[in-house]
């Protein structure tokens, strides 16, 4: 059985993190879901600009939507949202026999929001609104700011991708808007089952922490950090608070594994995959990783519900010199402004591009 299928069928979902218009025409999305379990997949500013600048499948469409007066970022939300779309109904079959646990895409609001919570408010409601699609996701990161947001979108019945975390704590915090978003929502008399995950990124802690440490724990924290927080969300649905909202229909936020592809060469290209394995949890992964793992992964247990040897690890980094609290905000903030540059180099791209595209529909036609 391929590794993948053995993911699958232990209970972890997996999402493919990529998306471009080449992988939805040439009937890759398509091959991924038949073959390698693939039940859902995120996006993000970086994927987006690689993908329209990677080639001219977006061309057409930039220039259509250019000369229909569309610029910016509503020029760009609408490209990206016709990938979507169809990535979406691609993954409908799943939404619908999971009972909407599974078969999501991600769409995320404008970095430039992180840190402005009525921004971001507004921002998630037009991205819902215009996405029509009831397994759209909008993504919201899990910054100070970004919690009241995400509180209020759920309270609003807005299916949310909580990115951007790194620690337990962020995980917490962001675990508590989900709670109270719910709570509201059973108090107003509303549906409680809205979707929502919260995904926890493990390979940056690792390309940060590595050269302030030692050899025998490079590689290390991304896990521990992983392990730690997976012990607090499995005390969350244990708790007799979430026990209270789950009889009432609500749905739990499911924990995402993000940036799970190894950036260290001298580490298997299917770390994160491996000792990241869990029930109720998600992965998603990049293409290269993917195919790495569909190839010669191998599943080497399951994550302990208490966490394992995660405390023994943080207690390790930090008698080493790192401290872990403040590297978690670092991360945060450093993902943040990396997005950020991502986006403006993305709406460059696409001003330049449809700029070009209309100075080559104005060239006379050789005779």
């Amino acid at each position: 059985m391929k590794a993948t299928r053995q993911l699958h069928d232990l209970g972890q979902s997996l999402w493919l993190d990529n998306i471009t218009r080449s992988l939805l025409d040439d009937g890759t999305l398509a091959r991924y879901i038949a073959e390698d379990s693939i039940t859902g997949l995120t996006s993000n500013p970086s994927i987006f600009d690689a993908a329209i600048g990677g080639g001219d499948a977006y061309d057409a469409g930039i220039h259509a939507k250019a000369l229909a007066g569309l610029s910016g970022e509503p020029l760009f939300t609408e490209l990206a949202l016709e990938d979507l779309r169809r990535a979406a109904d691609l993954f409908r079959p799943v939404f619908d026999a999971s009972g909407q646990v599974d078969g999501w895409v991600s769409m995320e609001v404008s970095p430039l929001l992180a840190a402005d919570t009525a921004g971001s408010i507004a921002a998630a409601r037009h991205i819902h609104h215009q996405g029509r699609r009831d397994n759209l996701f909008v993504k919201i990161p899990g910054t100070p700011e970004g919690v009241p947001a995400i509180e209020e979108a759920i309270f609003l019945g807005i299916p949310i991708n909580v990115t951007l975390l790194f620690s337990c704590a962020q995980y917490q915090a962001v675990a508590e808007a989900y709670l109270r978003g719910i709570e509201r929502r059973l108090a107003a008399g509303l549906d409680p089952r809205v979707g929502s995950v919260a995904s926890l990124f493990v390979s940056r802690w690792d390309v940060a922490a590595n050269p302030q440490l030692p050899d025998a724990l490079h590689n290390q924290l991304g896990i521990a950090v992983g392990q730690q927080t997976y012990r607090a969300y499995r005390e969350l649905l244990a708790s007799k608070r979430w026990q209270k909202l789950a009889a009432a229909g609500a749905r739990p936020q499911r924990l995402l594994w993000a940036s799970t592809g190894v950036k260290d060469p001298s580490a298997p290209d299917t770390l994160y995959v491996s000792a990241l394995a869990a029930p109720d949890t998600i992965n998603t992964m990049p293409e290269k990783t993917l195919h790495a793992f569909a190839d010669h992964g191998q599943l080497h247990g399951v994550l302990p519900d208490d966490g394992g040897d995660a405390d023994a690890v943080l207690a390790q980094v930090a008698k080493a010199g790192v401290d872990v609290d403040a590297l978690a905000l670092k991360l945060q903030r450093d993902g943040a402004a990396a997005f950020v540059k991502s986006w403006q180099q993305l709406l460059q791209r696409i001003a330049d591009k449809a700029s070009a595209l209309d100075a080559k529909s104005r060239e006379p036609i050789a005779r």
